[in-house]
């Protein structure tokens, strides 16, 4: 605890705070002022949940977690070339998850909070009536897919600077809108850009069992949308802890980059 209130008062001096609760506030005001101007039909509840999470899982989430880690890391190199981070007292291994838990509860924040903005944006600007639910389901199988991103990012930024970072989250953007597409039916499961979009979506699904139906769509009924997400999850599981495991043993024999590098 003691460690993460350290790193809490470190984003005083960056803009990592206001870029964590700005833009997720920005965002989902940014959508409903959209559809505010839009015929509210039936499909507007789904047309509000594909570019909410299509958006911010492809292009919030990639940039997001190579910008802020990036962010966080510069400021300790910054600091005499990570010296007074490095010649902590604490266990390097708790040095290193303060910083990883840290971007954890910044993404954490950031997605609750837009979607919170969102709920509350459809209901009393818009006046529709939303299934905050699956909303929520949505935001939660995301971030489950986008852990693996931030270990990876945090790695990265520690190895190589924040402009590495940066530049990986861009790429990662592209490769997130691709797999959005049916290019990445077959090979999503394999790219890890692809799972916070991939997964979030799969929740979208529930939306087409509308009110007046006798019967769920058969995409419902059927396990189809389980195995998908099976196939998503466990992947973006196991590849977090071998990111985590990696890098904890890699952070313990590091001693900072040069300052020529």
């Amino acid at each position: 605890m003691r460690i993460l209130i350290s790193e809490w008062i470190k984003t005083k001096r960056t803009p990592v705070k206001w870029i964590s609760l700005l833009t997720p506030v920005v965002f989902a005001v940014l959508i409903v002022w959209y559809f505010s101007f839009r015929t509210i039909t039936a499909d507007t509840q789904i047309s509000i949940f594909q570019a909410f999470f299509e958006v911010w899982t492809a292009l919030v989430i990639p940039f997001g977690a190579g910008l802020i880690s990036g962010i966080m890391i510069h400021q300790e190199e910054l600091a005499g070339n990570f010296n007074g981070f490095l010649s902590n007292n604490l266990p390097r291994r708790n040095l290193y998850l303060g910083k990883l838990i840290m971007l954890i509860l910044m993404a954490s924040i950031s997605t609750i909070l837009a979607v919170v903005v969102l709920l509350a944006g459809a209901g009393y600007v818009l006046h529709i009536s939303i299934s905050w639910q699956v909303f929520v389901i949505a935001a939660i199988l995301a971030l489950a897919g986008t852990l693996p991103l931030l270990a990876f990012h945090l790695w990265i930024s520690f190895a190589w600077g924040m402009g590495a970072s940066i530049g990986i989250g861009g790429i990662g953007i592209l490769l997130s809108a691709l797999m959005a597409t049916s290019l990445g039916d077959k090979i999503w499961h394999f790219v890890p850009w692809a799972w916070p979009v991939r997964l979030s979506g799969l929740a979208g699904v529930y939306l087409l069992y509308l009110p007046d139906m006798k019967l769920p769509p058969e995409i419902i009924s059927s396990v189809f949308i389980q195995k998908q997400a099976v196939k998503g999850i466990i992947p973006a599981v196991i590849l977090f802890f071998v990111l985590l495991a990696g890098s904890l043993i890699w952070f313990n024999k590091w001693e900072g980059r040069k300052i020529t590098d």
